[in-house]
C-alpha cells in the first residue's frame, strides 16, 4: 500500500528517489474533471513523503493522496520532497487560489517554471534514511535533479537539448508517444531517456553509457551529459570496439546456454504414446518422408523453415506422408549424449506435441514395412546423434539427404564466425583459434556426432550452392562424402520486363529480413543513421519484425509457403534501387539476394558473405566491396547512385522455387 507513482518508493515503502517524477507523460486539459485531476496528481504525488513528514496522516492512516487533494494543499502541505507549494506561489502568483502542485503539472512545467524543494525535505531525508538503514538499504538516496549535469537548470537543459533533439525521428520511432499527443522533447527529458528511447538517429544512450561506464551509476541523462559536458571532455559517443566489440562483450558462455536449455527441455511435459501411435500407424499415404530441424518449422518464420514448408507441400502433392522432428526448446549446440529431452513431432504440417524418443520409436516401428521411407536432415541443433539414429532405425530408413543450410556439421558456431564476429574458415579442431572462441568447447561434440551419422547412414550431401559445398570440402575435419549435389533453393526466371525510375529521385536503399548482426544490420543501421538526412538517399527496412527507433522506414513483409513472393513484390513496389546484404558470415544460399535481384535491386555486399558474393559476381547483380569503409565511401561520394534503377534499367524476374528434397527423392531409390 505504499507504492507511489512519483518514483520515490518501492513496494516496501523504502525511499528510492527524491527528484521530480520520472514520467509526466499525460495529457491534461484545463478543466477540473475529478478523474483527470486524480490521474495528474497520482502520477507525481509522493505518498511516502506525505506520510513521513505529516505525523497526523501517518497516525490516522488516512489516504495521503485523497487528503492532499481535498484539504492538504489548502493547508500548505507539500506533495513531494522536490516541490514546495509556498515557494511555487511566491515565484508564480498566477497560481494563487488553486492547488500549486496541480497548476505546475497542468501548466507550469510546459512554461519552464522551476519548482523549489520542500522545507520539510531535510526532515524527510533524516527519517527515511533511518528507516532505510534499518532495512539495510544504502544511503544517501539519489539527489534532486540527479538526471541533470552539474550546474544545469531544467530550463537550460531543455534549451540545450532542443538544439540537437530530432522530434520527427522521435515521433516516428515511438508511435505511442505520437498517439499520446505530448511534446516529444518534454517526453524524452522526463521519461523517454529512462525508458531507453533515443533522441536522434546519431545518439544512442545505451552506447554512450557503455562507452562511458563511470556515468552509468550517476543517474544522469546521457544525452544532456554529452551536450553539456561529454563532447567538451572528448568522450566517445560509442563503444570504441564498435558493434563487433559489443557482440563479444555480450556473449554468454556456451556451457551456461547449454545448461539453461537442458533445464528448459526437462520441464517440457510429454504426451502419451497411445495418442501418437494411431496417428503414425494410420497415415493416409503409403510412403513416408522424415525430416529433422532446429525448431517447429511450421510455427516459425525464416529461410530454413520456408524450405521445410515447401518440401512438405511437395510431399503432399506426391501422396507422401511427412513426419518432422524438432527439439522442444532452442539449443545452442547438438544435445550431448545422456542429456534426455522430449522431441517435438509434426505430422503432415500439424504439430502433435512433444513425446519421449522411445515412444516415438515404438510408434514408428508399428508402421515399418508399409512403404518406402526417406529422410532429410536439415539441422541437428538440439538433437542427440544416438537418438536420431534410433528414430531412423525404427522408421526403417538408412538412405537420405544431409542439407548444408549452415555449417552445424562442422561447429556449434554454425556460421563459422569466431565469437560471432569474424569469419574463421573452420580451422582444424583443437587449433589455437578454436581455443579462444566461445564455440570451441563444443567443436568436438559437433564433429564426432556428425562423423557418427555419416558412418552409420548412407547420406547424400546437398548444398544449396557450390559455395556451401566448397566451404565444407575445404574444412580439414569435415566428414568425407562421395555423393554430393548442388541443388539451389530457387532460380531467376526472365519476364521480359525492365525496371525504370526517376534519375533525380532519392536512391532507395533497403535492408531485407531480420535485423541481426549476422545479416549485417549494424552496418546498415550506421549507414542509414549517417546519411538519413541526406536528400540523395531514402532508407527502408523490409521485414516482419517491428524495431522501434530504427533509422529507416519500416515496410512490413512476411514471407511464407503461401506467399513466397511477398518480399520480391514488396521490393519492386517500393522501387528499391540498392539492397545492403552485408552478411558477416558465409551464407550458403540467401533468399534475400535472389529476391533483391529479381525485383531489380542492385546488391552491395562484402567479401565474407559466401553465396551472396558468389551470386552477385556471377550474375552481375551488384558490387562486392572489399570492406565497410569502401561501402561508406560509396555513399559519401555519391558514386553509389550509378546503381539506381533509372541508370541500370534492370530486368524484373520471377523466382522459380525448387521442390527441395522432393526433387531428389528419385535419386535415393
Amino acid at each position: 500500500g505504499l507504492v507511489g507513482h512519483g518514483g520515490s518508493v518501492d513496494r516496501n515503502g523504502l525511499l528510492l528517489h527524491t527528484g521530480p517524477p520520472p514520467n509526466r507523460n499525460f495529457r491534461m486539459g484545463q478543466g477540473d474533471a475529478p478523474e483527470r485531476t486524480r490521474r495528474a496528481l497520482a502520477a507525481a504525488f509522493d505518498p511516502f513523503f506525505y506520510r513521513t513528514v505529516y505525523d497526523d496522516i501517518g497516525r490516522t492512516g488516512s489516504d495521503p493522496l485523497r487528503h492532499y487533494a481535498r484539504t492538504g494543499w489548502r493547508e500548505g502541505r507539500d506533495p513531494a520532497p522536490w516541490f514546495s507549494n509556498t515557494g511555487y506561489l511566491e515565484r508564480y502568483p498566477e497560481a494563487a487560489g488553486e492547488d500549486p502542485f496541480l497548476h505546475y503539472l497542468q501548466v507550469g512545467w510546459r512554461k519552464g517554471y522551476e519548482p523549489s524543494g520542500s522545507a520539510h525535505r531535510s526532515r524527510f531525508l533524516e527519517r527515511a534514511g533511518a528507516r532505510q538503514k534499518a532495512n539495510g538499504i544504502s544511503w544517501p538516496p539519489v539527489p534532486v535533479d540527479a538526471d541533470l549535469p552539474a550546474g544545469l537548470t531544467r530550463q537550460a537543459a531543455r534549451e540545450l537539448a532542443a538544439e540537437a533533439f530530432d522530434p520527427v525521428f522521435y515521433l516516428s520511432s515511438w508511435p505511442d508517444v505520437a498517439e499520446a499527443g505530448v511534446d516529444p522533447l518534454e517526453h524524452f527529458l522526463e521519461a523517454g531517456w529512462r525508458e531507453g528511447r533515443d533522441p536522434s538517429p546519431d545518439f544512442c544512450s545505451a552506447e554512450y553509457l557503455e562507452a562511458n561506464p563511470d556515468l552509468a551509476a550517476t543517474g544522469v541523462n546521457p544525452f544532456l551529459h554529452w551536450l553539456a559536458v561529454g563532447q567538451a571532455e572528448g568522450r566517445s559517443k560509442q563503444f570504441e570496439l564498435g558493434y563487433r566489440g559489443r557482440i563479444v562483450t555480450g556473449l554468454t558462455p556456451l556451457a551456461d546456454r547449454m545448461e539453461a536449455a537442458d533445464r528448459a527441455a526437462l520441464a517440457i511435459p510429454t504426451g502419451l504414446s497411445r495418442d501418437l501411435a494411431p496417428l503414425l500407424a494410420e497415415g493416409r499415404r503409403r510412403d513416408l518422408h522424415v525430416t529433422f530441424s532446429h525448431d517447429d518449422a511450421f510455427r516459425s518464420v525464416g529461410g530454413l523453415q520456408l524450405c521445410i514448408q515447401t518440401e512438405s507441400a511437395g510431399l503432399a502433392r506426391r501422396g507422401v506422408d511427412h513426419l518432422h522432428f524438432f527439439p522442444p526448446v532452442p539449443w545452442p549446440t547438438l544435445r550431448p549424449e545422456g542429456h534426455r529431452a522430449p522431441i517435438g513431432v509434426t505430422w503432415n504440417g500439424r504439430t502433435l506435441g512433444h513425446f519421449s524418443v522411445p515412444d516415438v520409436s515404438a510408434a514408428l516401428s508399428a508402421r515399418k514395412g508399409r512403404g518406402r521411407v526417406t529422410f532429410a536432415i536439415h539441422s541437428l541443433l538440439g538433437h542427440e546423434a544416438g537418438e536420431t539414429l534410433d528414430l531412423l532405425s525404427a522408421a526403417g530408413a538408412r538412405r537420405g539427404l544431409f542439407w548444408v543450410h549452415d555449417f552445424t556439421g562442422l561447429c556449434a558456431g554454425y556460421h563459422l564466425m569466431r565469437d560471432n564476429t569474424l569469419d574463421c574458415g573452420a580451422p582444424p579442431a583443437g587449433s589455437a583459434a578454436c581455443g579462444i572462441c566461445v564455440f570451441g568447447p563444443a567443436r568436438h561434440l559437433h564433429l564426432s556426432s556428425h562423423h557418427r551419422l555419416f558412418e552409420a547412414l548412407d547420406l547424400t550431401l546437398v548444398g544449396p550452392s557450390q559455395a556451401a559445398l566448397d566451404v565444407w570440402n575445404a574444412a580439414p575435419d569435415a566428414p568425407f562424402v562421395l555423393d554430393q549435389r548442388v541443388h539451389p533453393h530457387a532460380r531467376l526466371a526472365s519476364t521480359g520486363r525492365r525496371a525504370g525510375g526517376d534519375p533525380d529521385a532519392p536512391l532507395v536503399v533497403a535492408f531485407i529480413g531480420i535485423p541481426t548482426p549476422y545479416k549485417g544490420w549494424p552496418v546498415f543501421e550506421e549507414l542509414a543513421g549517417r546519411f538519413r538526412q541526406d536528400p540523395r538517399y531514402r532508407f527502408v527496412r523490409l521485414s516482419s519484425v517491428v524495431l522501434p527507433g530504427a533509422p529507416a522506414e519500416h515496410i512490413p513483409v512476411s514471407v511464407s509457403a503461401e506467399a513466397p513472393d511477398a518480399m520480391r513484390k514488396a521490393l519492386e513496389s517500393a522501387g528499391v534501387d540498392v539492397a545492403i546484404l552485408w552478411s558477416l558470415g558465409r551464407e550458403t544460399f540467401s533468399f534475400a539476394a535472389y529476391e533483391a535481384a529479381a525485383a531489380g535491386a542492385a546488391i552491395l555486399t562484402g567479401p565474407d558473405s559466401g553465396n551472396v558474393a558468389a551470386f552477385t559476381r556471377a550474375g552481375g547483380h551488384g558490387l562486392v566491396l572489399p570492406d565497410e569503409a569502401t561501402l561508406f565511401a560509396q555513399f559519401e561520394s555519391g558514386a553509389v547512385r550509378h546503381l539506381s534503377r533509372a541508370s541500370r534499367r534492370p530486368e524484373i524476374c520471377e523466382i522459380a522455387y525448387s521442390g527441395m528434397s522432393v526433387d531428389l527423392l528419385e535419386a535415393l531409390s
